[in-house]
């Protein structure tokens, strides 16, 4: 191997989770920050977390509220229509 290529191994790092958890690692960096660790991960908690990135689910509510806004106007002015005739 070549010398002085390799980045300082740090044995006893703390990981932290942005659930609030923290582990002890081993890392190639000084400080460790993950968004989903074994504490909240749901393969390991069997429950489901929603991981909102950049804010998908809000827009997607949205979008799906204005379609559902816009097939009940739809309907109301077919039924209206059909009430006229």
């Amino acid at each position: 191997m070549k010398k002085n290529i390799h980045p300082e191994y740090h044995k006893n790092i703390e990981a932290k989770c942005a659930c609030g958890a923290s582990f002890k690692t081993g890392s190639t960096q000084e400080e460790l920050h993950t968004e989903i660790c074994f504490m909240c991960h749901p393969l390991y908690t069997g429950t489901q977390k929603l991981v909102d990135t950049a804010g998908r689910v809000d827009r997607f509510k949205a979008k799906l509220a204005k379609s559902q806004a816009y097939k009940n106007n739809k309907l109301t002015k077919k039924n209206k229509k059909n009430e006229e005739k």
